[in-house]
């Protein structure tokens, strides 16, 4: 079991949009100095998995919206790291901040 964040990448592009993704936010918290597993993974599986926070593109999210209860943020731009940081960065230090962390497997 872990305590580290972890993050889900979801793209309605097939799995190497949904990679490239993963490749961007794990920048993202490169620069921000933050600890975090990040995965790319397809919707089904998404709705599955313990994480605490998923990306995924404005097609997925009315998909994911009602079938989550973690924070969905979408991304218009999976090439835009500023977009990407934008989102995210503050919904991530609100969990680090609050202890939010679960033991996920």
């Amino acid at each position: 079991m872990s305590k580290k964040l972890k993050i889900l990448a979801v793209w309605g592009f097939g799995i190497g949009t949904s990679h490239m993704l993963k490749i961007n936010i794990e920048t993202v918290l490169k620069k921000n100095r933050i600890d975090a597993e990040v995965e790319n993974i397809d919707i089904t599986s998404a709705k599955a998995i313990h994480c605490h926070m998923i990306f995924t593109s404005s097609e997925f999210y009315h998909e994911l919206k009602d079938e989550v209860s973690v924070p969905l943020i979408k991304t218009n731009n999976f090439l835009n790291n500023e977009e990407i940081e934008e989102k995210a960065m503050t919904i991530i230090k609100e969990i680090l901040s609050a202890n939010l962390l679960l033991h996920i497997h």
